[in-house]
């Protein structure tokens, strides 16, 4: 389990994380998204040991991380920039990890190696940016960790390879109880695959939900009527957000479905349907909210 309390990190001219509190369960897979410069990759390298926070602490199994080799060599980190030693070959690369990993696991590594397709023996540094994420992908599961941080892992990856990678990272978390954090741009990457979600903004925790729950405790309502409803007609309902074209309603509601939609139906619509949000209108919404939206900016160039 992962716990962080209260984490601040602090930069020269700017807060990348302020006041960060959460708790990660074991064998989960955790997704975290947020606008650019939100914090995530801070994040990551704040709960692999690379940073030291200057608030708050991290524990993970109840150990503090920063400079606990014991701890780090349960953690694969793969970073968003990547880093590989000069010259080397995915070969040099595995002498280095298995130098550093006590359960680095050779016959995952061959048949990962196998699957992958890459060349063991050519310098990484002349892989294309998918084959290199590839490689660091590669050598992170081979080291069979308790706990996986992939920054942005799917970028360059073709969509073959990230459904093998989705896969992996699944079957590691299912079979081992490892525990994965997926911070990514893409929600629609993240969810069939991540168990709950985090939302980051200006270097803070906005949301942290169950994913299932995420999805069915925020849902879209169009319904109209055959006359105008009264002022009144919508209150008791959660609704945060309320747009009207014509005689329909387009409503984004918080609450129990099944209870609001029997409640809607009380009122004689002759239109009514329930609609649900992807993760990615979830976090539009939600991202809206905080004022971080270009709509009008977009309405506006198309006048």
């Amino acid at each position: 389990m992962i716990e962080v309390t209260n984490l601040t990190k602090k930069f020269s001219d700017f807060t990348a994380l302020d006041n960060v509190t959460c708790t990660i369960p074991s064998g989960c897979v955790y997704g975290m998204v947020g606008s650019n410069g939100a914090g995530k990759s801070t994040f990551l390298r704040l709960i692999s040991g690379v940073y030291k926070g200057e608030q708050g602490t991290i524990k993970i199994d109840g150990e503090d991380v920063f400079e606990n080799p014991a701890v780090k060599s349960r953690i694969a980190f793969v970073s968003d920039d990547l880093f590989f030693l000069q010259g080397a070959s995915i070969f040099r690369m595995r002498d280095l990890y298995r130098a550093i990993y006590p359960n680095f696991d050779d016959e995952r590594f061959n048949y990962l190696l196998q699957s992958f397709g890459l060349n063991p023996k050519k310098p990484i540094q002349h892989f294309s940016k998918g084959m290199r994420r590839q490689a660091a992908i590669l050598l992170a599961l081979s080291c069979r960790p308790d706990y996986l941080f992939f920054d942005e892992t799917f970028d360059g990856l073709d969509p073959v390879m990230r459904g093998l990678v989705k896969g992996l990272i699944y079957n590691d978390v299912a079979e081992r109880g490892a525990t994965a954090i997926i911070t990514s741009h893409s929600l629609r990457e993240l969810e069939d695959v991540c168990d709950q979600l985090a939302l980051l903004h200006l270097g803070g925790l906005v949301l942290q939900s169950d994913v299932q729950n995420l999805k069915t405790s925020l849902f879209k309502v169009q319904i109209a009527f055959s006359a105008p409803p009264a002022p009144d007609a919508f209150d008791g309902i959660n609704v945060a957000q309320c747009k009207q074209l014509g005689s329909v309603f387009s409503l984004i509601i918080r609450g129990n479905r099944d209870e609001i939609v029997s409640r809607l139906q009380t009122m004689n619509p002759v239109l009514l349907d329930v609609l649900p949000l992807t993760l990615e209108e979830v976090f539009t919404f939600e991202m809206a909210n905080l004022g971080y939206s270009f709509q009008e900016v977009l309405e506006k160039e198309a006048q």
